[in-house]
């Protein structure tokens, strides 16, 4: 049941129509000295992503921020500081995850096919470098071993740059929720006033506003083809008008 409730949470990642700031090909131009930082440091990289992705709120703190089974059941709620130490030093792949869930159903960012196509590559490899090194050990073969570490060196180097860039995405990204970018091109309008029926005359709409707290110094112009004063205009109706005798007698019944 689970693994069924993880299956549709990654299969309605795939339908979010947001996307990362930058993706993870170009992480290391967006913010190399942060990248380098994630690079050595990634477990204290992972703590402070996660405690920041928490808003500094670590009451809501959950083990692998609630997407395994263990989550909820760690003490979180007496020591979450602690619980989070120890989730990014000993579940270091799975604290980078969380934290890239979290953000990803928060934003409703999707999971784009490049960085499927890195992430895929990088546990490829490291399934690879496990069965080299079993075979290794049932063989005893010298070069199967020596090409077994090689995997080994090289999963384990694609591994750590890989999480690096990641972690560098999700910051990048909270930089962009936090607003360090600057206001987004995309803002809220301002609110609009509607024109009714029960304003008082004249209306402000189509017609410059008037100085704040000041009254109207002048109604606005006469429309065309109407006489501003004077109506009716002398001489109306004409003479003789109505007839005599109208309406008919009788009229209306």
């Amino acid at each position: 049941m689970a693994s069924q409730d993880y299956m549709d949470k990654m299969q309605l990642r795939q339908n979010y129509r947001n996307l990362w700031h930058t993706d993870l090909m170009g992480t290391i131009q967006a913010d190399t000295p942060y990248c380098c930082f994630a690079l050595w440091c990634g477990p204290c990289v992972s703590y402070l992503l996660r405690k920041r992705a928490l808003y500094n709120d670590m009451s809501r703190y959950t083990c692998c921020a609630g997407y395994m089974p263990c989550s909820g059941r760690c003490g979180e709620s007496k020591c979450p500081e602690v619980c989070l130490a120890t989730e990014v030093f000993l579940c270091f792949g799975n604290s980078v995850a969380s934290t890239r869930f979290l953000l990803q159903d928060e934003f409703n960012i999707q999971t784009t096919q490049c960085d499927n196509c890195i992430i895929g590559f990088m546990f490829c490899l490291q399934q690879l470098a496990c069965i080299f090194s079993i075979i290794a050990m049932i063989v005893g073969s010298e070069e199967i071993q020596e090409a077994s570490q090689l995997l080994s060196c090289l999963s384990d180097m694609v591994y750590c740059t890989v999480c690096a860039c990641m972690q560098t995405q999700h910051k990048v990204e909270m930089d962009k929720r936090d607003g360090k970018f600057g206001p987004q091109p995309m803002s809220v309008p301002p609110v609009q006033q509607m024109s009714r029926l029960d304003q008082p005359y004249p209306p402000n709409v189509g017609y410059p506003a008037p100085a704040y707290g000041q009254p109207y110094a002048q109604p606005p112009p006469q429309a065309q083809g109407y006489p501003a004063s004077g109506y009716p205009p002398a001489g109306y109706p004409p003479a003789g008008y109505p007839p005599a005798g109208y309406p008919p007698a009788g009229y209306p019944k």
